[in-house]
């Protein structure tokens, strides 16, 4: 009588293990897809960089989490200028802000009129000097 009390008692704590384990994973990809949900839904704010020297006036936007500035045409703020670099600045967007950062360009940027020598915040309205090309930062919060 005890052997069977013994099985029974341990097909039951086998039961209780396995529907534990169950629970726990149920939990965890439940919490997964709620925060792949909020993820999908944060929006990065569009940057758009316009050139004011330019006639017309040039504008360029960056709609994703990174974006280049320089003459190469796969860069997103392709411009067509010999002192600027084919890769000369990234922007970044990590930490809920824009950076700004020069690529070790052979003419160096400035932002707001100070050299830029390591990664940087940008604000709207910041000026962006990459070679001998001006351009105005205007960052636009997702709706």
């Amino acid at each position: 009588m005890s052997g069977m009390v013994l099985l029974i008692l341990r097909i039951l704590m086998a039961i209780c293990l396995y529907a534990f384990i169950g629970l726990v994973i149920y939990i965890v990809w439940k919490d997964l897809r709620q925060q792949a949900e909020l993820a999908s839904h944060s929006r990065i704010p569009s940057v758009r960089i316009m050139v004011p020297d330019s006639e017309p006036e040039q504008s360029f936007f960056i709609e994703k989490s990174e974006g280049f500035i320089g003459r190469d045409p796969a860069c997103e703020a392709h411009l067509d200028e010999a002192t600027l670099s084919s890769r000369h600045a990234r922007l970044r967007y990590h930490h809920k802000q824009w950076w700004v950062e020069d690529l070790n360009s052979t003419n160096g940027s400035l932002l707001n009129d100070q050299p830029l020598l390591q990664a940087a915040v940008l604000e709207s309205g910041d000026r962006l000097t990459c070679g001998k090309i001006n351009l105005v930062v205007e960052i636009k919060q997702p709706l």
